[in-house]
């Protein structure tokens, strides 16, 4: 199925959730915050929450920095 990751079309299985695409990614949960078809998902709710075509997500990473 299609989806939207950051803006940029991608091909996801169905059975796919959040957490499973930001492995295929190779992205570090730890370090980002997931927004799904305009709504903020919680991390626990990652592992359950599955993908349907069309789904736009948009996935923000934590940066450090700043002055001590």
């Amino acid at each position: 199925m299609e989806i939207l990751v950051n803006g940029q079309p991608r091909t996801a299985a169905e059975e796919n959730t959040l957490l499973d695409l930001l492995r295929s990614l190779s992205i570090d949960p730890s370090r980002v915050a997931i927004e799904l078809n305009g709504e903020i998902v919680k991390k626990e709710e990652w592992q359950e929450t599955r993908l349907t075509p069309g789904a736009q997500i948009e996935i923000v990473h934590f940066v450090g920095g700043g002055r001590p």
